[in-house]
């Protein structure tokens, strides 16, 4: 008995209620990437130290944002993580994007180009195949809805005209905004997305519903097809 209570106690014993006060006191501009990702597996790790598995976490992806990103099942796949500590990494990719598709539904989304922005690239920017994404809006450009039209492989999304104006047109919507990414990170348009943004945006023409934009989204940033002159 003795023995058992002198024993010392583990290296990073207090450790998280130190980082949890941290937080609070100072914010999160106060940890580091690593730390984040501990607060986020202490819930689902009650017990024990997760400092090592947060520094591999971080080491293996290459960045907070990849991680967080990271498919579920390709997360279920590592070592140490669990079913609870996949959702807790998980749930805050989720909650961004439902708070950044908030935003631009609060107001005139032309008004807030860049949360829309922010919008596309929380969805986008670290995905390991294309998507093409549409934002349908109405007359005041206020958004109608936000929807995947196509999933692709890592380097093609087919896309279909038709299926574009005939969902603008249940939808009621008056104007379009196409997004999609590059998953090589690269946003650089090739020529078959400048012929499908400008088959979209002549069938869509002759309807009376305008293509504000084509956003393509890399990991280093994206491209704009209306600034670029493209069509």
């Amino acid at each position: 008995m003795a023995e058992k209570e002198l024993r010392e106690p583990p290296h990073y014993f207090g450790h998280r209620q130190r980082l949890r006060e941290r937080f609070l006191l100072r914010g999160g501009s106060a940890l580091s990437d690593y730390e984040v990702i501990e607060l986020l597996l202490f819930g689902a790790r009650p017990r024990g130290d997760v400092k090592p598995l947060a520094k591999d976490l971080l080491r293996r992806f290459g960045s907070l944002s990849a991680l967080l990103s990271a498919p579920a099942e390709d997360l279920a796949r590592l070592p140490g993580l669990g079913e609870a500590s996949v959702v807790a990494l998980k749930i805050v990719q989720e909650a961004a994007l439902r708070l950044a598709r908030e935003e631009i539904r609060e107001r005139p989304v032309l008004s807030s180009w860049n949360k829309v922005l922010n919008y596309a690239r929380i969805m986008l920017a670290e995905e390991k195949v294309e998507r093409f994404h549409l934002l349908f809006l109405d007359r005041k450009n206020r958004l109608i809805s936000d929807e995947e039209q196509q999933r692709g492989t890592v380097d093609h999304t087919p896309v279909y005209p038709r299926e574009v104006i005939k969902r603008a047109l249940d939808l009621g919507a008056s104007s379009i905004i196409l997004i999609h990414n590059h998953p090589s990170g690269d946003p650089t348009p090739s020529k078959q997305d400048i012929a499908i943004t400008r088959e979209i945006v002549e069938a869509a023409g002759k309807l009376g519903i305008e293509v504000h934009d084509h956003l393509i989204i890399g990991k280093g940033g994206h491209t704009s097809l209306k600034s670029l002159g493209l069509f």
